[in-house]
């Protein structure tokens, strides 16, 4: 009897020693946690990170888009940080990232001039310096007593674009402006900017002239077609329009653009 006593005994130390041992090895199951808390940027959301176990927008400024700085864990935008001229307020233009002043007309677009380091809207004024002579700045818009509008044009100036570094005119080229004389024919009374643009390789320096051979070639080309070169108002603006990120949109900054003045 006792040594039954005694196997019954030591099958229940037998069984309470698996369990602890059981116990030690597995451990308890891990608790899930809570957003925003969490163990790994695995418990955040999509293009979280994970610091000091809470999800927040950014780590490092690396976690940011360009112009923006991880601050706080937040992405904030870098002031005066800027991708085109749209961004930038008063009249100032988008120069390497940075929102500057105007220096010439040019950094102004074919319907803009540069006034006093701000970039005006051809025709828009803040005083009557800003226009011309026989002008008045009337209610932002320079006027001139007893001048007619200009008369509209039917046909359209088709823009053209140019290879890498290149100011010559493709066969593709050529045909467009072939097309574009004959509009320009049709509006004797009216006149025309020629804009050259460069996508943004290169120096500053560079840039302009570059875009300036191109709009004069343009121009030249067209002046062989028998237009009155006097016509023509050649504008360099280099990459200050640049839009393009890569290979395949810097071909649209390569360009001569056309409007009437």
């Amino acid at each position: 009897m006792a040594s039954v006593q005694r196997l019954q005994l030591i099958s229940v130390l037998v069984s309470a020693l698996a369990l602890l041992l059981l116990a030690t090895t597995t451990g308890c199951p891990d608790k899930k946690t809570k957003y925003p808390a969490c163990a790994g940027d695995k418990d955040c959301k999509d293009g979280e990170k994970c610091v000091n176990k809470q999800c927040l927008q950014c780590a490092t400024d690396a976690d940011c888009d360009k112009g923006s700085t991880c601050e706080s864990g937040e992405c904030q935008r870098q002031q005066g940080f800027c991708e085109n001229d749209s961004d930038c307020i008063d009249g100032k233009i988008c120069k390497k990232n940075e929102c500057v002043s105007c220096t010439s007309d040019a950094e102004c677009g074919t319907t803009g001039r540069c006034s006093n380091g701000a970039c005006l809207e051809r025709g828009k004024c803040k005083v009557d310096e800003d226009c011309q002579d026989d002008e008045d700045c009337v209610d932002g818009v320079c006027q001139r007593l007893g001048r007619d509008k200009p008369p509209e044009v039917e046909c359209k100036l088709t823009t053209i674009y140019f290879m890498f570094d290149a100011v010559e005119l493709s066969a593709e080229a050529r045909d467009v402006l072939n097309s574009n004389a004959e509009c320009i024919q049709k509006a004797a009374d009216r006149n025309v900017f020629i804009g050259g643009y460069t996508d943004p390789r290169g120096t500053e320096e560079y840039n302009i002239a570059l875009s300036e051979r191109r709009a004069q070639s343009v121009a030249d080309y067209l002046a062989r077609l028998g237009i009155d070169p006097a016509r023509f108002r050649v504008v360099p603006h280099g990459e200050t329009q640049s839009q393009g990120v890569d290979d395949d949109s810097w071909q649209r900054d390569r360009k001569v653009t056309f409007e009437w003045q």
